[in-house]
């Protein structure tokens, strides 16, 4: 992992896949930060949104688990239940951030 930092906010890159590890809410105040889907390098790999993946926290090691955005149900990330970080693959992050007119008027309707 390599740290990159952005407006003060220092997350962590995989320096193989690109993957981004965020620390509690910081891809979500990185969501609000005009430009930082800069930080986000690299391609979304095949296997992104696999259940069958098992990843470790890079923090405590704790197995993570599939996790999906609740207003954009189509980006799934993984989530740490000990520490609460979050990982998006390569190409999640910018994603995240494209939260379009579309996807607003469906989370509105239900």
């Amino acid at each position: 992992m390599k740290r990159i930092a952005f407006h003060g906010i220092e997350v962590d890159q995989c320096t193989q896949c690109r993957g981004i590890w965020f620390d509690l809410l910081e891809h979500e105040d990185l969501k609000k930060t005009f430009g930082s889907e800069l930080i986000d390098t690299g391609r979304t790999p095949s296997d992104a949104s696999s259940d069958a993946r098992v990843l470790s926290c890079p923090r405590c090691q704790a197995r993570m688990g599939s996790t999906h955005d609740i207003e954009q149900p189509h980006i799934v990330y993984e989530k740490c239940s000990a520490c609460s970080g979050v990982f998006f693959d390569a190409g999640e992050f910018k994603d995240f951030k494209e939260y379009t007119l579309a996807e607003k008027l469906k989370s509105w309707i239900g």
